[in-house]
This record gives C-alpha cells, structure tokens and sequence, in this order.
C-alpha cells in the first residue's frame, strides 16, 4: 500500500532555504572555538548506555525518560547520545589524552536524542554545539567559555537574552547541604507538586531542576529552601568568586541565580544557563558548568572539567527573534542556452569553470530565454552568459552587454 511518508515526529528537516543561517551559525561557531584554541572532535552517535547512566544519574529526566535506548544483535544495551560531554569525556579517557598538555579544550556539532513533547525549539533529534575544556580546576576556564558563547551572540546579533550564575559546591561541602535540604523538603513535602517529590527520593538537589516550569506555587514553596550557595566550603566560595571576578573583567553581565542547578549528575561548583527571548520552558539556548568528578566515574584518572552544550536550533530562533538572517550565496556565472547553441561545448567550459574554483550553472529545465533569465537572477548570477549558434553575450548587473568570443569564455570568466 503506497502513501505519504513523512519525517518522524521531534524531527525536522534543514532544507536549502534554511542553509545560509544554519551555516552562518555553525561557521561562527568554529571560527570562534578556533580563536579560543578548541579542536574540533567527532564521537559515534550512539554508545554503551552504562556511560549516560553512571554519568547523568539514574533519577535524572534523562535517564528515566528521555533517553533512545535499544539492544543490538549481540543483546547489548546501546543509546543514541542525549549530551555532548560524557561521549567527549570517554574519548578523552580511551584515548589517553590524559597524557597530553592539560587542558585538552575539544568542541563538537553534532545531533543529539531525546525523548520529550516536541515544541518550538525542543526537537527530539536536535543539533548542539558541545565545547569541552578537560584537564584544569582553574575558575579562568570557567569564565572564558561563559564568554566563548556571550561572545558568539554578539557575533550573530543576538541581543534579548541574560545569563544566570550558580555554585552547587563540591564533594566536600554538597552533603552537608543536602542533609539540611532533605530536611526541609520532608518538612514541605505537602507543598510540592508530585515530580518534584519524585527527585526527593532519587536527587534532592534536582528538585530545582526546570525551575522555570513548575508551578507558582511549587516555585514559591522553593524559594524558602535552604540553597546551597549558604553552605559553599572556602574553596568553592574562592573558585566562585574567581570566575565573577573575570566575567566582571570581560564585561559579560550575568545575574546570581541561587536556585539554578543543572539536569544532569555529574555537574560540580559554576553552573549557567543563557536564557533566551522565549518565555517558557525552553528558553535556555545554553547552559554548562564544571564536572570535577566525570571522568573519574567512567574510568580515567580524577580529572577536573568544564563546558557547556547548546541548542543550534535555539539559537537560531534568538536570532530571528532579533531580526538577523544570513544571505544565500549567488553564483558567479549562469549559461543561457539559445536554440542552436553548442550544448557539448557549454559542458566544457562548465567543467572548467568549476575546476578553476568559478561557481557555475545552466539551465536544466527546458526554460525559454526570458526563463533562464529570471533563473539567474534567482541565483544571484554575478554575470550570464547568453550563447548563441554562432557566439555568446556577457551580461553583467549594471553594466552595458558585451560580446564575447566562445575561445574566450574560460580565460575572461576565470579572472
């Protein structure tokens, strides 16, 4: 039985049309990771599921609800990655990079999975810009990917956004607080709604997680919570007020938010988030913060690390929001083919052209002249060849047609 097939829901597709912006975004991207000394990494799409479980946390909404996991022919239990750092985190483990020059700072663009109601901006197949400083505790390297991304919305004219900053504390001052934190929330049970009193039992410090998109009245219960930035031991409070210290050197503004935590297990001391112009629960176009204890969990040396993910998809729909675009390149020469022309001989000259670096096309579609014409024009042609029988015309925007010689079409379109 034959029917429409249509892409999966959560999916979407980056069509021609929507290239220019796409590749102004990833293209900026890359050349600020560059300037910042980040190389570029690629990790397989999918990996042992045991790596996102041990790392996020089995009571994460990650783990519990989001994750694409599946059993291949051999029975073992794989996941479509839901992050960027904990794949780069176990490339940098198996490949010893440990013994290189510390940090390793390494960034990636890829798709990430998962599961969750799709909506403006929240894609279960969705790209993200993952940027990964591996190998230092030093708070500058905190700031300086704060700013890596403050900077890459300046550069695409992404003006309506604000970022929050947190310390959640170490190994040596968190248990103190979650001690003092359980006992409020067993006090307060009667007062949070019944996801929250899920991560109760599972990660206390999680019940701020999407703080955002809970209820007015579970967020007002939360705000009288004790907060961890009151229990920060001497090293935390020093390496919190370092990064301050260097985002306030850099200009980039940022508000103290003591309620911000992270999703995800691994997360340590700084944490941010970049919220953008959509106000809801999807409004974070980035977030990050540092991951002492991460790869030490999957098997490498206790190594410290900071970095931070970000939607491609948000971004651009920031950037929109602000009225910024990206222009479709034109092409430098289109042949408008006449009735007689010499059809084997424009396939030469376009071999040639293309081989001498010049973007060219023709007509494909049996179009009349006036048509080849207007298709040029759709293609930004910076000059049209119109070949005739006998010879061919140099039609250039704003200037006086010109005869040219079919020997001479390679050498003076070349230039």
């Amino acid at each position: 039985m034959s029917g429409k097939i249509e892409r999966a829901r959560g999916t979407h597709d980056v069509v021609p049309a929507d290239m220019p912006v796409w590749q102004r975004v990833t293209g900026e991207v890359e050349r600020l990771c560059a300037l910042y000394g980040y190389r570029k990494i690629l990790t397989p799409v999918f990996e042992d599921t045991a790596l996102f479980a041990r790392t996020s946390g089995l009571g994460s909404d990650v783990v519990q609800k989001e994750m694409y996991t599946f059993t291949d022919r051999s029975d073992r239990s794989l996941t479509l990655r839901p992050e960027g750092t904990a794949p780069i985190c176990r490339a940098y483990v198996e490949h010893g990079m440990h013994r290189d020059p510390q940090p390793v700072k390494m960034f990636t663009i890829a798709p990430m999975y998962r599961y969750g109601a799709p909506g403006r901006g929240r894609y279960r197949e969705h790209w993200q810009a993952s940027v990964e400083a591996i190998g230092t505790a030093d708070p500058a390297i905190d700031a300086e990917l704060i700013q890596l991304y403050d900077t890459l919305l300046h550069r695409l004219g992404v003006t309506d956004y604000h970022l929050e900053l947190n310390s959640i504390g170490c190994r040596e001052c968190r248990p103190t607080y979650l001690a003092s934190l359980g006992v409020w929330l067993a006090e307060n049970e009667h007062r949070l709604d019944a996801d929250t009193r899920a991560k109760v039992k599972t990660s206390p410090l999680r019940v701020f997680d999407n703080y955002l998109a809970k209820s007015d009245q579970v967020r007002a219960a939360l705000d009288e919570a004790p907060k961890i930035g009151e229990s920060l031991c001497e090293a935390c409070v020093a390496h919190f007020a370092a990064v301050r210290a260097d985002l306030d050197a850099t200009d980039v503004a940022y508000t103290l938010v003591p309620t911000l935590v992270r999703g995800l297990d691994y997360y340590t001391r700084t944490t941010w988030e970049f919220v953008g112009p959509m106000e809801n629960e999807n409004s974070t176009i980035s977030g990050g913060g540092r991951y002492d204890g991460l790869v030490e969990e999957i098997g490498g040396p206790s190594t410290p690390g900071v970095g931070f993910g970000a939607g491609l998809e948000r971004l651009i729909i920031a950037m929109e929001e602000a009225g910024e675009s990206a222009e479709r390149p034109g092409i430098d020469v289109f042949f408008a083919i006449e009735e007689g022309a010499p059809r084997q001989e424009i396939t030469r000259w376009l071999a040639e052209l293309r081989a001498n670096g010049v973007a060219t096309d023709t007509d494909y579609a049996g179009r009349s002249l006036k048509g080849q014409l207007t298709q040029a024009g759709r293609l930004g042609a910076a000059a049209t060849v119109i070949v005739g029988r006998d010879g061919g015309v140099l039609r250039r925007p704003g200037a006086a047609d010109e005869p040219i010689a079919p020997a001479d079409i390679v050498g003076r379109l070349s230039g």
